[in-house]
C-alpha cells in the first residue's frame, strides 16, 4: 500500500495548509504577505537590486483598480489586493507555463482563492463583472511592469497587454523595495481595507 503524497505545507504562523482542500481557518494574512513578498514576478527577470514581488504587484493592482473604479466598495478593493493570493503557496507562473501545466493549476488556484476570500469576508467566488474589472487593472499593472522593469518597449507591451489610458497610469512609477517593507505595506493595506469594510 503506497502512502498518499503530502499535500500540505506548514506556514510560519504554525498553520498547516492543505493545498488540495484548504479551509479559511488555515489562512493568515501574515503568511500571505510574507509569501507574496518573496515571490518574484516575471520569473525574477526584472531590473533592480530586489525582485519585483507579487505583494508589490498586488498593491499596484489594488491602486489601479481604485483609479479605474473610484466608487468601488472596500470589499472589491480587498478582492483586488488578494487577486493573486494563492501564489503565496503555489508561486507565480507566467501565462505560457500555466497553459502548459493545464487545468489542474487553475483548479488548485480556485480552491485556494475561495478559502482566502471566505477567511476575509468576501464571497468564495468573486462576481464575474468585478473579476473582469480586476483583470483589467491587472493588465494595466503588467503593462507598467513590462515597460518599467522587464525591458519591454511600449509598443511590445501594448501588443501583449493592450493600450493603457493615460489618466490611469499617469504618475505611476514602480519602485523596488526590500521584502520586509513590501510585506509591511501589504499587511497595512489589508488592515485598512478590512476596517473600511466594517
Amino acid at each position: 500500500m503506497t502512502k498518499a503524497p503530502r499535500a500540505w505545507q506548514r506556514m510560519l504562523s504554525g498553520r498547516r495548509l492543505d493545498l488540495l482542500d484548504p479551509t479559511p481557518m488555515d489562512i493568515e494574512i501574515e503568511d500571505i504577505a510574507h509569501g507574496l513578498a518573496f515571490v518574484a514576478r516575471w520569473n525574477g527577470q526584472t531590473r533592480g537590486d530586489y525582485p519585483y514581488s507579487v505583494a508589490e504587484h498586488s498593491l499596484l493592482v489594488e491602486e489601479i483598480f481604485g483609479r479605474m473604479r473610484p466608487d468601488a466598495p472596500a470589499k472589491w478593493r480587498l478582492a483586488a489586493l488578494l487577486h493573486d493570493g494563492p501564489e503565496y503557496v503555489i508561486g507565480d507562473m507566467i501565462s505560457p507555463v500555466k497553459a502548459a501545466v493545464g487545468p489542474e493549476y487553475g483548479a488548485l488556484d480556485e480552491r485556494l482563492a475561495a478559502a482566502i476570500h471566505l477567511r476575509f469576508g468576501l464571497p468564495a467566488a468573486i462576481p464575474k463583472a468585478v473579476k473582469k474589472q480586476i483583470k483589467q487593472a491587472d493588465k494595466v499593472s503588467a503593462w507598467l511592469e513590462a515597460t518599467q522593469l522587464a525591458g519591454f518597449s511600449e509598443a511590445e507591451a501594448t501588443k501583449f497587454f493592450g493600450r493603457q489610458a493615460a489618466e490611469v497610469i499617469d504618475g505611476l512609477r514602480l519602485h523596488l523595495r526590500p521584502p520586509i517593507e513590501v510585506r509591511a505595506a501589504f499587511t497595512a493595506r489589508h488592515a485598512e481595507l478590512l476596517e473600511a469594510m466594517g
